[in-house]
């Protein structure tokens, strides 16, 4: 996959700048994105203005068609894991759903809601390997 990048401007980290001054390999300190292609941050040390999805998500925002900004790299179980940066600046609010999608979502919800076997709604989504609700699969209807 091939990604580009807004380089708008270099966000240094003071303190990890510090750390590469005194001669600490940093692997995953690259605000410049000379090493891996596109700024790069270790975990937890990202700079402020850049979120990821679920942060843009849980401020009411979303990204609207920009690049990734940059990265934030780190290791977990021996796999490295990637969690790509978009700036906050040029995020877009969350579009809203119609009143006719939010319709269609609460029939969909309520078909998931309804059991197979004697059509009534429970208050819980019946389980995909049975189809039926617990009353009905524990030996008959009540």
């Amino acid at each position: 996959m091939h990604l580009t990048f807004a380089a708008t401007t270099s966000r240094r980290v003071s303190y990890l700048d510090q750390l590469s001054g005194k001669g600490i390999y940093l692997p995953f300190y690259d605000p410049d994105g000379t090493r891996h292609g596109i700024p790069t941050y270790p975990y937890r040390w990202a700079p402020k203005g850049l979120l990821t999805i679920r942060q843009l998500r849980a401020h009411g925002l979303r990204p609207g068609g920009q690049p990734v900004t940059a990265q934030i790299v780190w290791n977990h179980h021996g796999k490295r894991r990637v969690a790509y940066l978009y700036n906050a600046e040029l995020a877009k609010p969350k579009r809203q759903a119609t009143p006719a999608q939010l319709v269609a979502i609460g029939k969909a919800l309520a078909a998931r809601r309804t059991c197979a076997t004697c059509g009534t709604e429970k208050d819980y989504c019946m389980p995909r390997s049975t189809g039926q609700c617990n009353d009905c699969t524990a030996g008959g209807i009540r």
